[in-house]
């Protein structure tokens, strides 16, 4: 499916290619999770965010809704690995805590 570059880039990064706003740093996944998960508005959005517009915001929401069923299981797979990585490696400062709590 085509994409309206008017509104939203498809960027090369870790993971692969993420939609988001020409222009910015913000992803699709980012002004979903914003708009679905937390409950905030189009305006609350753009007042937070002062340097896209209300278009904006729209063209990443219709992005999503057209490509929903890629983006959720891309998401998905995202999720699980950090998950996996989290379960399965620690950081120094939790090595530290754990000797900390032992000795």
């Amino acid at each position: 499916m085509d994409v309206s570059t008017e509104h939203i880039e498809i960027v090369e990064g870790a993971g692969g290619p993420k939609p988001r706003i020409r222009g910015t740093r913000i992803r699709v996944e980012d002004v979903v999770g914003w708009y679905e998960e937390e409950g905030m508005s189009i305006a609350e959005i753009v007042e937070g965010f002062p340097h896209i517009t209300r278009a904006d915001v729209h063209a990443a929401l219709a992005y999503y809704w057209d490509h929903k069923d890629e983006l959720d299981r891309r998401w998905a797979e995202d999720r699980a690995w950090v998950e996996e990585f989290r379960r399965t490696h620690s950081s120094p400062f939790q090595e530290a805590l754990k000797r900390h709590r032992v000795g």
